[in-house]
């Protein structure tokens, strides 16, 4: 009971002094790059503007090449911008590849670009893209109305998480790469600020959080270390993803496109690292206070046991998670004609290899060194007692008072 205030008190006040230095850095930082702002007018969708389908006028099939797909003609009302309230024609799929799939209906929301033809002054308007925002919406809530169902007050302190983190990456990360610093020590601070508030967040603060969180912190240098090696063992120039190139010719930032692929790395791991640094320590003192006669050696071989059987599936989950993002690139390499050996050696074939097995080493390396910290915690905190007055307690279940 003594020790309830502290585990109330120190998260909070943690995170307070946490939130307090990310805002110190944006504040300062931002006032230092005011004058190298960056130039995005011609980014993907800065002249985008919302259309109301009004009435398909025409529709039939077209050939692109040796594509034959369905084709739409329809009116739009212009529903915001310089040009409100201006009718005008559009067409889907007569000029670009098209889903059959997917028709437009009367009544619709499209995102349409609009500009003036300079001979005849007429406004004229291209397909953009569809309006997206309110079905995401409804499958967000349907995400917190499940993640709150089944996890209740800890549901709630992971949501609660990730907008930190998010807000994180938005606010601090990517700003601070667009300022010029460099991408690997940015990405390695803002990850640990809110893998590490997100921890306390979620898991209350008690020594096995703390645990975890030097656990992260050790793996995601490791991570870094071994990315860098490797980047520049392969000799990748982090230009294999066509998004960044086009990054630098909108941006009048000098930005270290390795740097910023070795940071997309280990931003990319974080996830899963997350879940097996918690879940290691968690075993750890599960097992202590199951058996609180086991000693370091037990303890870590018998953890050891269960982080074997959680990596194989992780590395197993990590591989396929990127396959399955890598699905059309894997089709069209299996109707070429190409050496497989050859295929590696292309540039954003090599980055996604190297991401891959780069990330599952970290994850691999990050199972040893969070079960030894949390053996060493949790067997030798009792004789220090001013751990528990300081740190919390051992377990979870006081961890989490209310």
């Amino acid at each position: 009971m003594n020790n309830k205030k502290p585990n109330i008190s120190s998260p909070i006040l943690l995170i307070l002094m946490a939130a307090i230095l990310v805002f110190v850095f944006i504040t300062i930082d931002s006032r230092k790059d005011q004058n190298g702002s960056t130039d995005l007018n011609s980014a993907y969708g800065s002249n985008a503007v919302r259309a109301k389908v009004l009435a398909i006028t025409e529709e039939g099939t077209t050939k692109l090449g040796e594509i034959e797909q369905a084709y739409q003609v329809f009116d739009v009302e212009i529903m915001e911008g310089e040009f409100k309230g201006v009718v005008t024609s559009v067409d889907y799929g007569l000029r670009q590849i098209a889903s059959n799939q997917v028709k437009i209906q009367p009544n619709e929301v499209l995102l349409v670009s609009v500009g003036v033809r300079p001979d005849t002054g007429e406004v004229r308007a291209f397909f953009t893209d569809f309006v997206r925002s309110k079905s995401i919406l409804y499958l967000f809530l349907v995400f917190v109305f499940f993640s709150i169902l089944i996890s209740g007050w800890k549901g709630v302190r992971s949501l609660i998480a990730i907008l930190f983190s998010l807000g994180v990456i938005v606010f601090f990360i990517l700003p601070q790469i667009l300022g010029g610093r460099d991408p690997v020590l940015v990405s390695i601070i803002g990850a640990f600020v809110f893998l590490s508030i997100s921890q306390y967040l979620v898991y209350g603060w008690n020594l096995k959080t703390h645990s975890a969180v030097i656990g992260i912190l050790i793996s995601l240098i490791l991570t870094g270390i071994i990315s860098a090696f490797f980047i520049n063992f392969t000799r990748l120039t982090g230009f294999g993803d066509e998004n960044a190139m086009f990054l630098v010719q909108v941006t009048s930032q000098n930005i270290n496109m390795r740097g910023l692929l070795l940071a997309g790395m280990i931003i990319g791991a974080l996830g899963v690292l997350d879940d097996l640094v918690i879940s290691q320590a968690s075993a750890i003192f599960e097992l202590h206070a199951v058996n609180p006669d086991l000693g370091f050696t037990g303890l870590y071989h018998r953890a050891m046991n269960i982080g074997r059987d959680h990596v194989a599936a992780t590395i197993n989950t990590l591989v396929l998670a990127y396959a399955g993002a890598s699905l059309p690139m894997l089709l069209l390499f299996s109707i070429s004609n190409q050496n497989p050996a050859m295929l590696i050696n292309i540039s954003f074939i090599a980055e996604e290899i190297v991401r891959t097995l780069v990330g599952s080493i970290g994850l691999i390396a990050s199972i040893p060194i969070t079960t030894g910290l949390a053996a060493i915690v949790a067997t030798q905190h009792q004789k220090f007692p001013w751990m528990e007055k300081f740190l919390g307690p051992d377990n979870q279940g006081q961890g989490h008072s209310h």
